[in-house]
């Protein structure tokens, strides 16, 4: 691995406000099995038809914590990208998501803290009929420039 150069994402110094992200996903059965499988949630709202269609939701619908892990894989994949932490985040879901819906997600810088090295991002999702499923805002700390292996290693010669 030494000497590998790696792609991290966006260093704070990088970021301007107003930089912003979008992409649509269509969430399919396999997704939410494995999340059910991973988490161990046996909630008969999310597969079950035979319950979910006697619910006001009419059909199984898709955990809001599956939703935040597509915002959450935007951050840690595209902004600010690779070596990015979500610190803090506040979330709304003011309609639910059913199986097979196709969701737009856009985040967008809106704030920038050099000093603690931390950006806010507004997050926004839309179902396939236009209607708001997520809104909220992540506390981010983009990546770190790593250190060098080698510079350390001669820091005695300089």
């Amino acid at each position: 691995m030494i000497g590998k150069r790696r792609k991290l994402g966006k260093k704070i110094n990088d970021l301007q406000i107003g930089d912003s992200y979008t992409t649509s996903r269509i969430i399919e059965d396999k997704e939410l099995l494995l999340y059910l499988g991973l988490t161990n949630d046996a909630n008969p709202l999310y597969i079950q038809h035979d319950y979910a269609s006697q619910t006001p939701y009419k059909q199984p619908i898709v955990p809001s914590v599956m939703l935040f892990g597509m915002v959450s894989s935007i951050v840690s994949m595209n902004l600010p990208g690779p070596g990015s932490h979500i610190t803090q985040h506040e979330m709304r879901f003011p309609k639910p998501v059913y199986h097979y819906a196709e969701v737009k997600l856009t985040l967008e810088v809106i704030a920038i803290d050099q000093e603690n090295h931390e950006v806010t991002l507004s997050v926004i999702g839309f179902d396939h009929e236009g209607d708001e499923v997520v809104k909220g805002k992540l506390n981010v700390c983009p990546a770190y420039e790593p250190e060098s292996l080698t510079g350390q290693s001669l820091e005695n010669f300089f």
